[in-house]
């Protein structure tokens, strides 16, 4: 009879650890089955966390703040600035230009060209961007020589082709 209550006290604990119960009190040797068990003691409540005293300031000391997240919000690391651009034709990129006339001046081929910001800009060839220069202008479209900052690209630089009309030509 123990034997059977044994095994029957294993197999109740092994079933309920799987499913994540907690078995019922095992009958007392020798007791009735209907009869009433003294309850187990309640199980002691887990200390609740801390809390830091309300004038807690980190002292910084030339570390960074381990309570604010690594990546910020804008998604940059940290507190990392913005980035700043030139002033300018030299603040922008070729990809945010786009031509929207092409003139010729004393002989020499000029293009106006607007940035994200709708501004307009006048440039000639040799006048630099934030990625290139531009290499050339022809009634039809803008010459740049982009700088290419791939590092698994072999070529360091392309030839890009802003036509008059939208559009590019890589």
């Amino acid at each position: 009879m123990t034997r059977q209550i044994v095994i029957a006290t294993l197999l109740t604990v092994s079933v309920a650890s799987v499913f994540g119960q907690t078995p019922a009190p095992a009958p007392a040797p020798g007791g009735a089955a209907g009869a009433p068990q003294a309850s187990a003691p309640a199980q002691p409540t887990a200390p609740a966390a801390p809390t830091p005293p309300a004038n807690f300031v980190y002292s910084v000391d030339g570390r960074r703040d381990p309570f604010v997240a690594l990546l910020g919000a804008t998604g940059k690391k940290g507190n990392a600035p913005v980035e700043i651009r030139a002033e300018g034709i030299a603040g922008l990129v070729t990809d945010e230009i786009a031509v929207r006339g092409i003139l010729q001046s004393q002989g020499r081929w000029a293009a106006m060209v607007t940035g994200p910001s709708g501004k307009v800009y006048t440039v000639r060839p040799g006048d630099r961007l934030a990625d290139g220069t531009i290499r050339g202008i022809t009634p039809q479209f803008v010459v740049i020589l982009q700088q290419v900052d791939d590092p698994l690209s072999l070529e360091k630089q392309r030839e890009v082709r802003k036509f008059l009309r939208g559009g590019e030509n890589k």
